[in-house]
């Protein structure tokens, strides 16, 4: 396990903190692609930058990717040999990014660029309820493809297996 793809169906569902634990673990540098996307007041990248900053990611020897952004996967599908995919119930997401809203109420976040504070709003929520059942039937395929490729995969549909792997790993 040496590069390695964190993903996850939804916002929420635990990516960040996932990735960040597995790397303390192994000791290889996790890279947030929230924090490659937003830049300072919430303004997008633009896409040729944040491209290109994780072309130069994924010719390193070792890296953890978290975060979804399915535009660039082919830039890191090629060279991962593990993908780690996430998928816990929507209520749980949802819970999730409102606990964080609330803890992180005025702050940015580890994961995300200086300058970009915690916030919801109704678009995103829209987003995360609009989008999960369609993109739990994409990755799942995905995540079949990735298998027949010879890529490790490991899918966590709860909490309790992910504190499981994280402890054993």
């Amino acid at each position: 396990m040496k590069r390695v793809m964190v993903i996850g169906v939804s916002a929420g569902v635990g990516k960040s903190t996932f990735a960040r634990r597995l790397g303390e673990k192994l000791g290889i540098e996790v890279t947030h692609l929230d924090r490659l996307y937003w830049q300072p007041g919430w303004k997008e990248a633009p896409a040729v930058e944040f491209s290109q900053a994780q072309e130069e990611i994924v010719q390193r020897e070792r890296w953890i990717i978290e975060g979804n952004y399915t535009s660039t996967f082919p830039i890191r599908e090629p060279l991962a040999d593990t993908v780690i995919y996430l998928e816990l119930p929507l209520y749980v997401c949802l819970y999730r990014v409102l606990k964080r809203r609330i803890q992180f109420h005025g702050k940015t976040r580890d994961d995300l660029t200086e300058g970009c504070p915690e916030k919801i709003d109704w678009p995103f929520l829209r987003f995360i309820l609009t989008t999960y059942d369609r993109r739990k039937k994409n990755m799942k395929e995905r995540l079949e493809r990735y298998a027949t490729e010879g890529k490790t995969v490991y899918y966590f549909r709860s909490s309790k297996e992910i504190k499981e792997y994280l402890k054993n790993v």
